[in-house]
């Protein structure tokens, strides 16, 4: 037998956590501080800042079949090299903003579709290729990027705008400059397969008797699958069934969770606290999940996680006391980590490394093409409400409906290929 003396796939899931991290924390999360600054001078009414947070999420999501285009034509390297560089533009270009219309190009549609562009997709698929066995411990590792980058990315653009008088033009202008540097990171360190630098998935030695892995992932097909195939496999359809009950709630909790919490009679700092807490336990949730998929079927786990989001909505219905209050947001933060881990591993146990991001984009697209309205139709019924019930009432019928979907989402069988 051979020997893996040093597998590159745990440095390369390193240095996607940090691209993850700089690409979501800085231009994602730390944007909505600096955009915040913007409104004193760019005028503009609160309706057209949501439409360019809208306009934003629309655009991380929607151009997923053509970034699953771009790492099939181009590979993985250049897709994120193709998103640094559209995030560091429309940094640029709202570093010079004057206009509302500057905020939509540049935050709404270039640091969008740069965003996308440069992390969930292409990273999942590099997960994907190099890990099979690990595979969900390295994909919740490198997503937990996420929730760091969220914390250390707006904590960071506060702490400038805080030290140079508010200049927001300046913060885009640094937001650029990480970009680009991101960029060189994706250049000289992103490999795109094992099999390129004579290595195999999770390094596991090869038995020449068969030219193998010693030791397969019994969870993981080993069909190659044609994404002909996979579309025609009722498996797949249910899995973005079920991927409705990981996006959907998600951009409610965004929308209008510290707004629900306030209005049950929290303060503004305890309602702030609950949604800290909602991102801090997404990352604890990550790492569950991760690791429950490497163990136990994807569709038991993924059950599991949207179970755990449904349990959180029951309970923030009535979250009028404090321990309620977190104990709702951990459970709603730990449904979001866990079943965003589950919900991009499962197409690659499924169908397959090489047609992942295929599988992956159309499921990005299809879920956050209706997902994202979730804030818009959950803010009109508490406007005819005057309450939020309702609205989690239905990201409760959601999670029902997702678990049912996923429970029969079976493992699809290849020609000849045994299913454990």
């Amino acid at each position: 037998m051979g020997k893996q003396t040093s597998f590159y796939g745990w440095k390369l899931a390193g240095v996607l956590w940090l691209l993850y991290l700089v690409n979501m924390g800085f231009a994602f999360y730390g944007g909505f501080v600096a955009n915040s600054y913007m409104l004193k001078d760019v005028p503009m009414d609160r309706t057209a800042f949501g439409f360019g947070v809208t306009l934003m999420v629309l655009a991380v999501g929607l151009p997923s079949p053509l970034i699953a285009a771009s790492i099939n034509k181009l590979g993985v390297k250049w897709t994120l090299l193709l998103g640094s560089s559209l995030i560091a533009i429309g940094s640029m270009i709202m570093s010079i903003a004057t206009s509302v219309w500057h905020y939509y190009a540049g935050f709404g549609i270039f640091i969008g579709v740069g965003v996308g562009f440069s992390t969930v997709v292409p990273i999942s698929t590099l997960v994907t290729r190099w890990f099979s066995k690990y595979r969900g411990k390295a994909m919740a590792f490198v997503m937990t990027a996420a929730g760091f980058g969220g914390f250390i990315g707006s904590t960071a653009i506060a702490k400038i705008l805080q030290l140079n008088g508010g200049n927001w033009h300046q913060v885009w202008f640094i937001v650029a400059c990480i970009s680009v540097s991101s960029g060189v990171l994706s250049f000289f360190f992103v490999k795109e397969r094992p099999e390129d630098i004579g290595q195999v998935p999770d390094g596991i030695v090869v038995d020449k008797n068969n030219g193998q892995p010693s030791k397969a992932n019994p969870l993981v097909t080993t069909y190659n699958w044609t994404t002909s195939e996979a579309y025609r496999s009722k498996a797949f359809w249910l899995i973005i069934l079920a991927g409705h009950a990981t996006f959907y709630p998600l951009y409610f909790v965004t929308a209008h969770w510290i707004l629900h919490l306030k209005g049950l009679g929290m303060t503004v700092q305890d309602a702030a606290f609950g949604m800290a807490t909602f991102t801090l336990l997404t990352m604890a949730g990550k790492m569950l999940g991760g690791i429950f998929m490497d163990k136990m079927q994807a569709r038991y786990v993924f059950a599991i996680g949207i179970a755990i989001t449904a349990v959180g909505s029951f309970i923030g219905i009535s979250a009028d006391s404090m321990f309620i209050a977190l104990l709702a947001s951990g459970l709603l933060g730990t449904g979001f980590g866990w079943t965003f881990v589950t919900s991009s591993t499962i197409i690659g146990n499924y169908f397959g490394a090489g047609i992942f991001p295929t599988m992956f984009g159309i499921f990005y697209l299809i879920v956050n093409l209706t997902c994202s309205w979730a804030g818009t139709i959950s803010g009109r019924i508490f406007d005819y409400t005057k309450s939020y019930t309702m609205a989690l009432g239905i990201d409760i019928a959601i999670c029902i409906i997702g678990i049912i979907a996923i429970l029969a989402a079976v493992p699809p069988r290849g020609k000849n290929e045994v299913v454990k």
